[in-house]
């Protein structure tokens, strides 16, 4: 079937969701529930298990016709300018909006609602068809789910989860460390079946024209699910240690194994069955709306970084010019005709979910951490850069590598605005084994930074936890104190229709959660320079 998927075929819910058509456009609010669907739901438009599982790879990172407004809703203006990856452009709301701290309601609100409408509810359909007629099909979509879903818990914190399919219309909350627990026991049951049917025949395929991430190739799911663990392991490492080793050493223990080429990297690919203009692409080049960030352009230009001509494009100087985070936009004009570097993505260009280079670098932390990874962190942080550099056709990495010099440079505006800054950062690449453990662990992040692009939230998530790569603090701070300027934003809050539809439940994670709601209230795992 072609699956160009419009927005009416979508599986309706019952209670308080949204759809969402543009990030400047007004929304229209259905009465829906955002937790279940309905059988009678499920089938609608003949939405079987194979359109319900593309369903779902469209909106790990939201993609489709007409769907760029809400990638930029949900990842654009918020991960992808708080790592520093990009910098917008636009003055949406008189400037007044989530890039600048003044978090916008009709903007939070969309990572949450969306999750549950186009990932959770397919993903329930899918078990209630899959789970033991083909199992493999649903371990495949669990593995999915969490990837999606874990996305979300590190934007908001608590949400409902355990209890997600069970009936409820007005679902309760999970403690973030929950979340994390059952994600783990759901990629340890799915590998387990994915690994037990790859024995059988290890080149075996499932659900393959239905699959545009990996055509169905069982051996890849079970690369990416080992990965994930061991994300979401060294995720709570600092905040949980006994459990992020066993983890982690779980994924590595599964005789499959993890990533560890670029081509086993978990891309969404395009062909003449699913085709959709790359978010990024349409963004940076139809809306105008964002260009190089001032972070990433620091420390790939005093880097000497080969990839930075793989991920932007030279300004009019020849050079490469970022944008600092949160700035005051006047003129949307202005900075459209500055020499500022647009992003390099092909209109018709697939999208990472996850690529194998951060999994040598999940694997060197490990290693710092006294886990064992196959391998010394050395050797697995200089493998990590090796597989990124082989992932963008950026040459041989050997030279780089060594390179005990450069530093990042300080950042010069080039918008003819005064928001030029020193570097914040003094990390060298080369390795150096006589560092102190926090240093490496910099150099570690600091890599795992440059070759997680162009995955905003996952660099951003990263930042929160780890406090590197040190990334330029907004320019200016409408939060009205909410947000510590130096600290930077921790999280997104909850969207309205929680309080008004799952009031009791939402007031109750606010317990869980440990705090206020607003952006500057850390997560569960997020410790580091408390």
């Amino acid at each position: 079937m072609k699956t160009n998927i419009k927005s009416n075929t979508i599986v309706w819910l019952a209670f308080g969701a949204l759809i969402f058509t543009s990030c400047t456009s007004k929304y229209d609010e259905w009465n829906v529930n955002p937790y279940e669907a309905t059988e009678e739901q499920m089938n609608r438009d003949n939405l079987k298990t194979g359109s319900l599982f593309i369903q779902m790879e469209q909106n790990i990172m939201t993609c489709g016709k007409d769907k760029t407004g809400n990638y930029q809703i949900i990842q654009g203006l918020a991960g992808d300018v708080y790592s520093g990856f990009m910098g917008a452009t636009n003055n949406w709301k008189s400037g007044r909006n989530n890039t600048t701290y003044a978090l916008a309601e009709d903007w939070y609100r969309a990572g949450f609602n969306e999750s549950y409408q186009y990932i959770m509810n397919p993903w329930l359909s899918i078990k209630k068809t899959a789970e033991t007629q083909f199992p493999g099909v649903y371990a495949m979509a669990t593995i999915m789910k969490v990837e999606g879903m874990s996305r979300v818990t590190d934007m908001y914190g608590p949400i409902p989860y355990t209890k997600f399919g069970t009936g409820a219309l007005k679902v309760s909350y999970d403690t973030q460390k929950d979340v994390y627990y059952r994600f783990f026991d759901e990629l340890d049951s799915a590998i387990t079946t994915l690994t037990q049917l790859w024995k059988t025949n290890n080149s075996m395929t499932l659900m393959a024209s239905n699959d545009f991430v990996y055509g169905g190739k069982i051996e890849n799911w079970i690369k990416f699910g080992n990965s994930l663990r061991l994300r979401l392991a060294v995720r709570i490492s600092m905040i949980d240690q006994d459990k992020a080793k066993n983890e982690g050493e779980a994924a590595m223990n599964n005789e499959v194994g993890v990533m560890t080429k670029s081509s086993e990297s978990a891309l969404l690919t395009q062909s003449s069955d699913l085709s959709f203009n790359n978010p990024l692409w349409e963004i940076c080049n139809s809306f105008e709306d964002v260009r190089m960030g001032a972070t990433i352009d620091s420390y790939m230009n005093g880097y000497n970084d080969p990839r930075v001509g793989k991920y932007f494009q030279a300004a009019s100087d020849g050079k490469y010019h970022g944008v600092r985070n949160g700035i005051d936009v006047v003129t949307k004009q202005k900075y459209t005709k500055a020499p500022l570097s647009r992003l390099i993505f092909g209109q018709g260009g697939g999208m990472y979910w996850f690529n194998a280079a951060e999994t040598y670098f999940l694997r060197a932390e490990g290693a710092l951490r006294g886990w064992n990874m196959n391998g010394t962190a050395k050797e697995l942080y200089e493998d990590g850069i090796r597989c990124s550099f082989e992932q963008w056709g950026a040459g041989d990495a050997s030279s780089y590598i060594t390179n005990a010099t450069n530093v990042p440079v300080d950042y010069q505006d080039e918008s003819g605005d005064d928001n030029s800054a020193k570097a914040i950062g003094n990390i060298t690449v080369a390795w150096d084994e006589n560092a102190s453990t926090a240093e490496k662990l910099e150099r570690v992040i600091t890599q795992k930074y440059i070759a997680t692009y162009p995955d905003g939230q996952e660099a951003w998530t990263e930042f929160r936890r780890t406090g590197y790569p040190k990334i330029f603090p907004n320019v200016v701070n409408y939060s009205g104190g909410t947000i510590n300027t130096e600290t930077q934003i921790r999280r997104l809050p909850y969207p309205q229709n929680e309080y008004e539809n799952n009031t009791d439940n939402v007031n109750a994670a606010l317990q869980l959660l440990g705090g206020a709601d607003n952006g500057g209230t850390r997560l569960w795992w997020d410790v580091a320079n408390k």
